[in-house]
């Protein structure tokens, strides 16, 4: 899955379009083609909403209040604010990355937008019982339209150089971005989504290999900045050169049955295997649960003679394979299993360059986000973009995770992606790989 350059849109085949919308290469995409690109997002955007609009509309999309979720309506007004902040009501958005960030704006087509769905005037916590309540669906969608019309007519007028294009491309993977996100609640809430998505969301059986032995180099970490060179994240800048020795590296993602032996170990239960910080969380689920955990999130049994792993997926029970990742693991306890395995989770430099290179030899990715022994730091020479918050506050208490998952848009998979969360987050759609000690 290595970048290639990106052709001029003016000299591609109107049927290439539908398939190089939902490709990395849209990272160099040109006004044409991310024109379509963020019709195709909205789009995505609004149809997994109708799977939150037909649970839970008689309910006034209520849901409880917990850290990884957000309300519906919060979550899809916000992804129309960020666009329109960035682009409609932003006066200097052709500077690009070099865009102050506290720059004054033009107001908002939807006067109490700031007040609603910037995160700094409603805070997590805040947004589930805020002073003026958030509007209705019929009005969140109409914001929505809105802001995508206005957008494509100002992209229509906007230069083709990277510059001219960065809040383009920001505001289409950050819609892509929110969109996993959406059905990550769809998960942890167990609603029920109609039998397309359902199927399109569920990992896939791997043909297993053999590690990987990836020599030793010196790898150029990170994404190129510079004009001409695309889109990339603030996280993923300024490239820099790391040796790494050589290294054996698992071909894919560690299965069911692999971690199914862990369980039936008694992993759970011998605190020889775990992070000290793992150990407390693990005893504080059980404090908190009654029982304690026995297995990853959303896993309602495991057996361990037959090897069968019940997973409860958007609400319904499903019997998963034994060579589908394993899938919904914390950082700790990914650990754990490496102790208990005698390997280590990945750096993700180590990550990297195996995705870059060994492609070809069978490593295999893409499946489920991959948890690495990386703590998420800046990179040397560090410099943010405007959006401020996305990495900044992160750095330091998050674990770096890498590749994708299979509800993450084709556009957003790059082997440079630096996805970020805490240790204890095990609501997304993400397992791990080892690595040999």
């Amino acid at each position: 899955m290595a970048t290639e350059p990106f052709p001029s849109s003016s000299s591609l085949p109107a049927a290439d379009s539908p398939k190089l919308i939902d490709s990395p290469l849209m990272r160099r995409a040109g006004p044409e083609l991310l024109s379509l690109a963020l019709m195709d997002a909205r789009n995505h955007t609004l149809h997994l909403f109708g799977q939150y609009q037909n649970a839970l509309e008689a309910v006034d999309f209520k849901i409880p209040q917990t850290p990884e979720l957000n309300p519906p309506l919060w979550m899809i007004g916000h992804v129309a604010w960020f666009q329109e902040r960035w682009i409609g009501r932003n006066l200097q958005r052709a500077l690009g990355s070099r865009c102050p960030p506290g720059q004054s704006r033009l107001a908002s087509m939807e006067p109490n937008a700031d007040r609603w769905w910037d995160p700094e005037q409603a805070p997590h916590d805040a947004r589930w019982t805020l002073a003026l309540p958030l509007p209705g669906m019929g009005r969140c969608r109409t914001y929505l339209l809105d802001t995508l019309e206005c957008t494509l007519e100002l992209l229509e007028k906007a230069g083709t150089d990277d510059d001219a294009l960065y809040f383009y491309r920001l505001c289409l993977f950050h819609e892509d971005l929110q969109d996993e996100a959406f059905t990550c609640m769809a998960q942890t809430l167990g609603l029920s989504l109609e039998r397309p998505l359902q199927t399109a969301f569920t990992p896939a059986p791997m043909a297993l290999r053999e590690p990987l032995l990836i020599p030793a180099t010196t790898w150029q970490v990170g994404s190129p900045s510079g004009a001409g060179t695309g889109f990339s994240f603030d996280n993923e800048r300024p490239v820099h050169a790391i040796s790494v020795p050589e290294f054996e590296i698992d071909a894919q993602a560690v299965t069911w049955a692999q971690y199914v032996e862990f369980v039936g170990d008694g992993g759970y239960d011998q605190p020889a295997f775990w992070h000290p910080d793992g150990w407390q969380w693990l005893q504080a689920l059980a404090a908190g649960e009654g029982e304690g955990r026995r297995g990853p999130r959303y896993v309602e049994q495991i057996g361990i003679g037959s090897g069968a792993v019940i997973q409860t997926r958007f609400g319904q029970p499903m019997r998963m394979q034994g060579t589908q990742p394993a899938m919904h693991l914390s950082w700790w306890e990914a650990d754990a299993w490496c102790r208990w395995a005698g390997r280590r989770l990945p750096a993700e430099v180590e990550w990297e360059a195996a995705a870059h290179t060994a492609a070809r030899r069978g490593f295999r990715w893409g499946d489920v986000w991959e948890w690495t022994g990386t703590t998420f730091r800046p990179y040397p020479g560090f410099a943010p973009d405007p959006w401020r918050a996305y990495s900044e506050p992160s750095f330091g208490t998050h674990k770096v995770l890498r590749g994708a998952s299979f509800a993450t848009r084709a556009r957003l998979k790059h082997p440079n992606f630096r996805n970020f969360c805490r240790p204890e987050r095990d609501d997304i759609f993400c397992g791990f790989r080892s690595c040999a000690l």
